[in-house]
């Protein structure tokens, strides 16, 4: 018994044999007159353009290579300035810190103005002012609490809080309840500053 073929199962599943490659382009041919072989070497056509080319045989690319001066023409000169451009890529440099997309405050072109004193004399430059803090109002209350200012530093507030941890304390204080009180507002306020990240 036959089996029933439907037309949409019949696909050609086999692997077909490659293309025909295309044909290689046309032979160049050697860019010395005289030559008939094939220029299959470039070299470039001269100093001030390298991006232009000529092709030549591997003979004439050799001969071409042993006779070659970068530099013919050049004087001593221009040749040790190319060797020392050559030296950072032949990209322009300039001494750190005196280079200037403008003059400022009436100095030359490649100056810089190092409003830091990093790179000159810091003495004559203003120094620049340390952010002012933002407190919130349980910032406020316990710095208040540990009787300090809102510009207190971090060593600042640790030193007091050592200080008034260590007088508040019921052993130096024979069970005092007032002290104990204002060691816990001590503890707290302690605790504010260094859940705010200002300690």
């Amino acid at each position: 018994m036959q089996r029933a073929t439907h037309s949409r199962y019949k696909k050609d599943i086999r692997i077909k044999p490659d293309r025909a490659a295309p044909p290689p382009p046309s032979a160049r041919a050697c860019a010395r007159p005289d030559c008939i072989k094939e220029g299959t070497h470039r070299v470039p056509k001269s100093r001030d353009d390298l991006n232009e080319h000529l092709w030549f045989c591997l003979e004439h690319a050799r001969a071409h290579n042993e006779s070659w001066d970068y530099f013919r023409g050049m004087s001593e000169d221009e040749i040790d300035a190319f060797r020392e451009a050559a030296i950072t890529g032949h990209r322009p440099t300039w001494p750190l810190g005196k280079r200037s997309a403008r003059p400022r405050n009436g100095r030359g072109p490649y100056e810089f103005d190092d409003g830091y004193g990093v790179f000159g004399d810091a003495a004559e430059k203003p120094r620049p002012r340390p952010p002012e803090r933002r407190l919130t109002g349980m910032q406020e209350r316990a710095l208040e609490v540990l009787n300090l200012d809102p510009t207190a530093t971090l060593l600042q507030i640790k030193a007091r809080y050592k200080e008034l941890v260590k007088r508040f304390h019921p052993d130096a204080n024979g069970g005092d309840r007032g002290a104990e009180e204002r060691l816990k507002q001590v503890i707290k306020a302690y605790g504010v500053l260094r859940a705010s990240g200002l300690t």
